[in-house]
């Protein structure tokens, strides 16, 4: 049986309660350790002045060549723990995106979440209104 399709989420919101355990998500973030003896990497991203990091359990895509510093795109399950990692993504893809403009990256993300509330009822009720960027206010 397949995996659910995995809802983007940005690295800051992965350790708040929006993402449940077991969750398929993907995400993308800065490498900034990689432990191969272990199977685990560091990925970190930043909003506003705060500095978030998610650990990475990355045995289904190994062998892979880690290059620190660069930019990753993530495809995996969360797994919520207690004590000091809080939260595990287990990731089933992992692909360098160095070249990738993130500032746009990011702007396509919010207008997709925006596309899916108007659509879907249920989130609709749940989240405040979305007014797409390409709406002209009058």
């Amino acid at each position: 049986m397949l995996p659910p399709p995995a809802v983007f989420h940005f690295l800051w919101e992965i350790n708040t309660d929006l993402v449940k355990d077991g969750a398929s998500v993907r995400t993308y973030g800065r490498l900034i350790s990689y432990k191969p003896e272990g199977s685990k990497a560091v990925l970190s991203g930043q909003q506003s002045s705060a500095q978030c990091h998610v650990s990475v359990q990355t045995t289904l895509v190994e062998p892979f060549q880690p290059t620190l510093g660069a930019q990753y795109f993530v495809l995996g399950e969360i797994e919520k723990t207690d004590g000091l990692t809080g939260v595990i993504l287990h990731a089933r893809a992992l692909s360098n995106v160095d070249g990738v403009d993130l500032t746009l990256m990011q702007k396509a993300i919010r207008e997709q979440r925006c596309f899916f509330k108007k659509r879907i009822p249920e989130i609709n009720e749940q989240a405040p209104h979305c007014e797409p960027s390409y709406v002209k206010k009058l």
